[in-house]
Formats: C-alpha cells, structure tokens, sequence
C-alpha cells in the first residue's frame, strides 16, 4: 500500500509539473497601443477589428487598443503616462511629434529594427516626417495630404465642367463666386477650416506661394517671409473680398458636414474624410489637387507609429510583431479603403484589393499623386507651442483682429523666442 500511495504522489507531481509547465506556455504578453481619430467616420472600430485579426494570428500578445481622442488629447495622455513611469508600447501620434518626443527621450530608433527593403518601400513623401538623415524613428500610418473635394452636381448647376475642377488660385476665386448663392445663405462657394489644424491649410497655401513655412531641423519657422504674407492675404480675401467663403473662423469638424449637407460646394480637407464623405454623399462628388498659385502645393499630414524606450524584451518583441502587421502591404491597403488615408506604402498599391479598388473609384489615388508636390508638415522643437503661436495669429487674422502684418510678424517673434535655446 505504501508503494501504490507513493508511486500515486509521485504521477500526480509529474501531472501537476505539467500544468504548470503549460500554464507558462499559455502566459500572454500584454502591449498597449494609443491611437487618436481626427476624421469622420468608424476608424475606432476599424482599429479594434485589427486588433481581433493580429490576436487571433499571436493568441500569446494581448493589444490593450485605447483611443485617446484627437491627436492633441492623444499626446497629453500618452506623454503622462510616460512621465509617470508607465510609457505604452507603442502610439500612433502625429508624424511631426517627433521633436518633442525626442526632446523627452521617449522613443526608439527604429532603423535597427527593420531592413532597408521594408523602410524603402514607404514613400520619401511620408519618411521626411519619419526620420532626421539616415535615423528612422516611426513608421508611416494614417497619412494624409490635403485635397479638394467638390460637389459635381453643384457644378452642373452653375454651368461649370464637373470634370475640370479650378487648377490654380484665380479659377479657384472665379467658381467660388459661380458656386456661391444667395450671398452664402444657401450654399457657400468653398470652405477652408481654420479651427485645430489653422497652421496646416496655411502651409497648403504658403507652399503653393512659393515654399515652406519652416527648416527641416525644427529649429527655425518661417511665418512673416513674403511667400507666407501673399498665402495669409490670399487666404483672407476669400471670405472678406470675394465674398466665396465665410468670414471668421471655421469649424475643422463641421466642414465635412456642410459640404455633405450641401452648405458649401467645395473644401480643403484631409484624404483621411474621403471614406466618409464617398459613404454619406448623396451626390455625385469630385476630388482634386489643390490649386496651383507658382505651384502645386500640399503639406502631409497625420500619425506615424512610435515605439516607446525601455520596455521589457518581451514586449518589445510584441510590439515590433504589431508594427510589421499593421504595416503589412495587404493591411495597408485595406485601412487606406476602409479610410480614405494614403496607402503609406508603394507595394500597397500593387496589391489587387488596392489595384480593384482605385479602378472602381479612381479619387483614392489623388492623394497619392500629390506628394510628387507635397512637403513635410510644421514640424519643430516645442512643436505643440509653436503651432499654438501660429494658429493663434491665423485666427487673428481672419476674424481682423490683427492685420496680415501684424499677425504673422508677432508669430514669428513669440515662435522665434520659444525656438532659440534650440539654436547652436
């Protein structure tokens, strides 16, 4: 009896060692990934679907998705979790972040991490944002550039070519009029946001001025050159000169619903709406490059992913695994249908859901056409301060509390200050 209860213990502790054994086989790592949404449309869903695919494929990562709001929200809370001690993995923030981020030596360099192939397929448009020289410290995601959308059926209406949209600014002013009725009361002729992302659509039109509004190190801005004057005065006139657009300021959030609900015929807005206004649009709806002034001109626009220092092995390796899959050109190519982002990656494109899809509805690859014209984003040292400088001053323009002068030239000088500890 004694040698059958001990040969029982003896089973039973090789049976237990090997629930143990697999219990630390089935142990997950968790990741977290911060993620904002700064367009209309289902993107929250869409990531959570993402993330269902990629745990089904690695059931031993768990991927805690947490939507942090818009891209400024976005950063405030990762940026205190990181302060406090408990950094994520991994977060898409905005591409032109990467000053600050470094600054508060937050993120890895990622160039180690993939091969050249894999960073070469990513459009030089996208990686300008992406790296500084040869260093690459987060990869393209949810990028944008900026475009024209325009009702075809307004068009018509007001006896203009549905298929040629304006090409340069003074066609631009020419069918705003046209397509302006009743003084705006029924329908405006064009709408440019200027809440939120004031400094973007300013850097659209700047660039088509004649060049950028800042150095490609973020150490100096460029707010009161005359190529800047001439985009603040044009920018300016439309609304109180040619009577096109509303005066004052106007909503980011509520342009896509007037151009939808028929307030205004035409909008500059991200590629990143174009899902949404091709979902929700009861009329038949055309998009184009910007239009010209001495040249084609739109800054990119939207969130990289960063991966975050100092993280356990494991998890890095999780999070290094989650990158490649979002970035997977199948997946790319996906998200830029589901969307309206640019497929970041040019084997994206070669995919045949990409090659499908732009056939049915060739409008997705207009945003891609122009980054042959498009240029990096305001990216700078105290990127968030500086563009609050500057968003401040557009807004005081517009709405006359200050003249063009005074307005860009005080932008210059409160960014300049906040930017010189960054000179060498």
């Amino acid at each position: 009896m004694k040698f059958k209860f001990l040969s029982f213990i003896f089973v039973l502790l090789i049976v237990l060692a090997g629930c143990s054994s697999d219990g630390g086989a089935e142990e997950t790592t968790e990741i977290d990934f911060w993620f904002p949404v700064a367009v209309g449309g289902d993107v929250a869903n869409i990531v959570d679907g993402i993330v269902e695919d990629f745990e089904e494929e690695n059931p031993d990562i768990k991927v805690n998705a947490k939507y942090g709001g818009s891209y400024a929200e976005t950063m405030t809370q990762v940026m205190a979790s990181a302060q406090g001690g408990n950094s994520p993995e991994l977060a898409v923030l905005f591409s032109i972040d990467l000053f600050t981020l470094l600054e508060n030596d937050l993120i890895e360099e990622v160039t180690p991490l993939f091969d050249d192939e894999y960073l070469d397929d990513f459009y030089d448009g996208f990686m300008a944002n992406s790296s500084i020289g040869d260093k690459v410290y987060s990869l393209p995601f949810q990028r944008s550039t900026i475009v024209l959308y325009y009702n075809k059926d307004a068009y018509k209406e007001a006896g203009l070519d549905p298929e040629a949209p304006p090409e340069d600014w003074d066609q631009l002013v020419e069918y705003g009029k046209k397509l302006t009725k009743n003084g705006g009361q029924d329908q405006w002729g064009l709408e440019i946001p200027s809440t939120g992302y004031q400094y973007w659509m300013f850097q659209a039109l700047a660039l088509q001025a004649g060049d950028n509004i800042m150095s490609e190190d973020g150490k100096e801005v460029y707010f009161d050159a005359p190529h800047a004057k001439k985009a603040m005065d044009f920018w300016l006139s439309l609304g109180q000169e040619h009577k096109i657009m509303p005066e004052g300021v106007i909503e980011w959030a509520t342009v896509p619903s007037d151009f939808l609900s028929g307030k205004t015929a035409m909008m500059y807005h991200t590629t990143g709406n174009l899902t949404n206004v091709k979902n929700n649009a009861d009329f038949d709806f055309g998009v184009s490059f910007l239009p010209a002034n001495e040249q084609y001109g739109s800054p990119t626009g939207g969130g990289n992913i960063y991966l975050f220092k100092d993280l356990p092995e494991a998890n890095k390796e999780a999070a290094i695994k989650f990158m490649k899959f979002l970035t997977e050109p199948e997946r790319v190519a996906q998200w830029s249908i589901d969307t309206g982002y640019v497929a970041t990656r040019e084997s994206a494109y070669e995919t045949d859901l990409l090659k499908e899809y732009v056939e049915e509805f060739p409008p997705a690859l207009t945003a891609r056409e122009q980054l042959e014209y498009a240029d990096s984003e305001l990216a700078t040292y105290q990127s968030g301060e500086v563009q609050k400088i500057f968003n401040d001053q557009i807004q005081a323009v517009l709405t006359g509390q200050k003249s063009v002068d005074e307005g860009l030239e005080e932008a210059q000088e409160k960014a300049t200050e906040v930017l010189e500890p960054f000179q060498e």
